[in-house]
């Protein structure tokens, strides 16, 4: 009995031992990421997986020639990015409104949106959506009571988006205007509001200093708006001035940076972009 005492004692000393190293290595991690963060802007690390999800043969055709940005990626790149979307598109409910049949390709692109808006990220699941709507045209917003192509209603944690507008958006991919990465914005700018992690802190941290920027610097919102390089609707509010800045971000980076490089770069670190061609 006191053998059986002793290994049991020895058990929770272990436990507890095991369990003591492991708040220290945490609280230590978090003091060192913060350093590391105050001084180059980005997480420590944003990947890292034990096992890597793949596509299968078609679906990865299939993503390789239906979204660009895939094969901007190196092969490296390419196996955390598929590894992400399966994530993301496992992790949401996906539904169909007014006869349409979300596939699983619709599923593919929608879910590759929100991967590469987030491929810079460590947390990229969006937790401020929990289901993606599919309507096959515009549909009537009853939070808005008005027509619209896409929402993000927080609330219900719903994105919504009209299928027919978002393949304009990669039908046409250098006019700055993209359904699905406009409406994933705004869910992405709501969670970094909502959670702490890592890669929302920046996000909004930085998004703060673009917005100092702007107010600041007179000349700069001046030359902007004169330019017409970002379309009027992203003067509406705040939360529609990035959403259009990130569309232009991702389908013309080159006259981005060449015309507006310091909110070209501060749209760069809120994302932890570090991607050929940006």
């Amino acid at each position: 009995m006191f053998n059986t005492l002793n290994t049991s004692s020895q058990v929770i000393i272990i436990g507890f031992i095991i369990v003591l190293l492991g708040l220290v290595f945490n609280y230590s991690f978090k003091l060192i990421e913060t350093a590391y963060v105050v001084k180059y802007r980005k997480p420590f690390f944003n990947h890292f997986y034990i096992i890597l999800k793949q596509l299968n043969v078609n679906d990865r055709n299939f993503l390789k020639n239906s979204f660009k940005f895939y094969s901007r990626l190196s092969f490296k790149e390419q196996k955390y990015f598929e590894h992400r979307l399966i994530r993301f598109k496992n992790d949401k409910d996906f539904l169909g409104r007014e006869g349409v049949e979300v596939t699983e390709e619709m599923k593919i692109l929608i879910s590759a949106t929100a991967a590469m808006l987030t491929f810079g990220f460590r947390e990229y699941l969006i937790p401020s959506i929990e289901r993606i709507v599919v309507y096959p045209d515009v549909f009537f917003s009853t939070t808005n009571q008005t027509y619209n192509k896409g929402e993000f209603n927080p609330s219900l944690k719903s994105l919504v988006l009209s299928w027919k507008d978002f393949k304009k958006g990669y039908a046409i991919q250098d006019d700055n205007i993209n359904l699905g990465i406009h409406e994933f914005t705004h869910a992405i700018q709501i969670n970094s509001i909502q959670s702490r992690d890592v890669s929302s802190i920046i996000f909004s941290d930085t998004f703060a200093e673009l917005s100092k920027l702007l107010h600041s610097e007179e000349y700069l919102k001046s030359s902007l708006v004169k330019s017409k390089y970002f379309r009027d609707y992203a003067y509406t509010n705040q939360f529609e001035f990035l959403a259009v800045a990130l569309e232009t971000f991702i389908e013309t980076p080159s006259e981005f940076k060449s015309q507006f490089p310091e909110i070209y770069y501060k749209i760069r670190q809120m994302l932890n972009f570090e991607v050929a061609g940006y």
